[in-house]
């Protein structure tokens, strides 16, 4: 057991150190990034000192019940390729620019619009794929018409590091947990409805009073039009997404498992694209970059996180943390431990980790430790820059930009916004279950 603490907790803190320190390395040209490396060799050492028997991980590697990493990362690459492929088609920048041209010169107006845009494409797409893509977007904007980027920038990510607690799709983690729980699409939806609506609300209002001062100056917006190139692209995507959703919800219904829903509905996504391709003789550049803008990197990551935490279960460790988690009072033991272990060890590999703690429990008591899990692992991602990986590729894109948002910036307005937000949200999740 110790040695498997000492790999394990090595293997965490190299990970943290690799993404502070030296996130990436070149190699002939090609970036490749470090933390899944780091996870990868811990996961090796601990498979070859037997202290995660490779039969014992083949066999919840290949096994059948919800908790597989396999069908996990099916349902999240799925989900993924179908918000990145409307991302390509131009639909989030669209509408990012219509909200600014809607606001005119009133920035407290422009701020709500652009939260409200973040929520609701965070709610139907992924909080990563919207980072990525109105990140650029902000920071363009703003050098432009020179105005206080912060504001924005704390908005967006917070938006979409909260309201991506509403939906499974939202987040890798909700999909881990939930499904490891065999939580159904709607059976989500109604628990975490409430304290994902009030923690917004609540975050809003936060937002707004910091940043009252700089948000009362006006603003002259640049009258710039955006079109969609491809409307035939952007149909066939939102379809197939809108589909994907429906039957998402019912898949419990139709005794369908979601990850299958997921596959099917990119694969026919991407199908339909090519025969269009085919017959109209377009660019294959949508496809190309959205083939190409996937995270493969997730991939070794989870599936290295899931050999270490197999490791962490075979040898008892996890039971003994467990012991000290499952107390009287789930939700806030839960949720704050998760909220502040993401900071560590990064809400992915925490999730992992910490989905296996509630198994002693039962009913009420394991569902309010897995939803106040869920909860601690999205606020989480915007108390520092290392509780999530979007934080990172966050923190990449300001200062690419040249905007001054390091570290200690970030950690400043995220401890004022993300403790009463994760309260919050507690709380209500307290008054559902």
């Amino acid at each position: 057991m110790v040695a498997t603490i000492i790999i394990a907790s090595i293997t965490f803190i190299a990970i943290t150190c690799s993404i502070l320190f030296f996130p990436h390395i070149t190699f002939k040209r090609i970036r490749i990034d470090t933390y899944w490396i780091i996870a990868l060799l811990g996961a090796l050492v601990l498979l070859l000192a037997n202290l995660a028997p490779i039969n014992v991980v083949a066999e919840e590697i290949n096994s059948n019940h919800s908790i597989n990493p396999l069908k996990i990362l099916v349902l999240f690459f799925s989900m993924t390729a179908m918000s990145i492929f409307l991302d390509e088609t131009g639909l989030f920048k669209y509408l990012a620019n219509k909200s600014t041209k809607f606001a005119k010169n009133n920035q407290f107006l422009l701020l709500i619009l652009l939260y409200l845009l973040t929520s609701i494409l965070t709610i139907f797409t992924s909080n990563d794929i919207v980072i990525l893509t109105l990140t650029p977007f902000i920071c363009f904007f703003c050098k432009n018409t020179k105005v206080n980027p912060i504001p924005y920038l704390v908005a967006e990510f917070a938006a979409a590091n909260t309201w991506s607690m509403i939906l499974i799709i939202g987040n890798p983690t909700n999909i881990y947990l939930a499904t490891s729980a065999g939580i159904t699409f709607i059976d989500y939806i109604k628990v975490m409805a409430l304290p994902t609506v009030m923690a917004g609300l609540i975050e809003l209002g936060l937002i707004l009073l910091i940043f009252m001062k700089p948000l009362k100056e006006a603003i002259n917006v640049i009258e710039e039009e955006y079109h969609i190139e491809s409307k035939v692209d952007l149909i066939i995507g939102a379809t197939h997404l809108l589909v994907c959703l429906v039957f998402l919800i019912i898949s419990s219904y139709i005794n369908f498992e979601m990850w299958l829903i997921a596959l099917i509905c990119a694969s026919s996504l991407f199908l339909f694209i090519i025969v269009w391709r085919l017959i109209s003789r377009r660019h294959w550049d949508y496809l190309y970059d959205s083939v190409k803008r996937l995270p493969y990197e997730l991939i070794p990551f989870v599936i290295s996180m899931f050999v270490i935490v197999t490791a962490l279960n075979y040898q008892g460790v996890s039971s003994e943390i467990a012991k000290l988690l499952n107390n009287s009072n789930t939700i806030f033991s839960y949720g704050l431990s998760s909220f502040l272990a993401s900071n560590v060890i990064n809400n992915i590999p925490m999730s992992i980790l910490f989905s296996n703690f509630p198994s002693s429990l039962e009913g009420t008591n394991y569902l309010r430790a897995i939803y106040a899990t869920i909860i601690g692992s999205n606020i989480g991602a915007f108390l520092t820059p290392l509780g999530a990986l979007a934080g990172i590729m966050f923190s990449n894109l300001t200062y690419k930009y040249g905007i001054k948002y390091g570290f200690r910036r970030f950690t400043k307005y995220g401890v004022i916004i993300s403790i009463p937000t994760l309260l919050t949200s507690l709380l209500f999740l307290m008054i559902v279950l």
